[in-house]
């Protein structure tokens, strides 16, 4: 992603995630080559997605910004056991966020 979210941007994009389901689940292997994987392939699909914390509730507010760090991805929030995460789809055609 080029420039930083704006705070409405950040706000759109949160309640657009109420409505999502989590599409990953992290477990006790916490953030492994096969789970950041996952997480860059549903990002390339979906854009805005919801990771749930099953395992390492204890460590998700230093885990959901490093799952970001490591997919290149933007932090929208943390809520609960939760993490959502956006990150923009670089081909415009295949976008499905819109944030204008």
């Amino acid at each position: 992603m080029s420039a930083p979210l704006t705070t409405r941007q950040i706000c759109d994009l949160r309640g657009r995630a109420q409505r999502l389901e989590a599409v990953l689940k992290l477990g006790k292997l916490g953030i492994t080559d096969g789970f950041l994987k996952s997480v860059n392939e549903a990002l390339d699909q979906h854009e805005l997605i919801k990771i749930k914390f099953a395992d390492l509730k204890d460590q998700k507010r230093e885990l959901a910004p490093q799952l970001a760090t490591l997919t290149t991805s933007t932090l929208v929030t943390l809520i609960g056991n939760v993490a959502v995460l956006y990150r923009q789809q670089a081909d415009p055609e295949k976008r499905k966020v819109d944030l204008d």
